[in-house]
């Protein structure tokens, strides 16, 4: 799955537009390396985001299309 969709369906982004252009302003990474929108995400990585001062790091513990919004956040396990 692409990256700018994972962060859209796990909810940790609300919309893919804006998590796109997350990507494209170099505001996430992927296993410590700047990761555009379109890499394929894989159960294992470690993604960081930046939002503003605060930085969030979560490693990827599944990767499906669609989820609830209330299984949303079983996808990954904060690190």
């Amino acid at each position: 799955m692409r990256l700018d969709k994972y962060l859209k369906v796990s909810r940790l982004i609300k919309r893919r537009t804006v998590a796109n252009e997350a990507c494209d302003n170099g505001l996430v990474t992927v296993n410590d390396k700047p990761a555009r929108a379109s890499y394929e995400v894989k159960e294992g990585d470690k993604i960081s985001l930046r939002f503003g001062a605060r930085t969030i790091t979560v490693e990827v513990v599944s990767v499906q299309e669609t989820v609830r919004q209330s299984e949303a956040a079983a996808m990954y396990r904060q690190v």
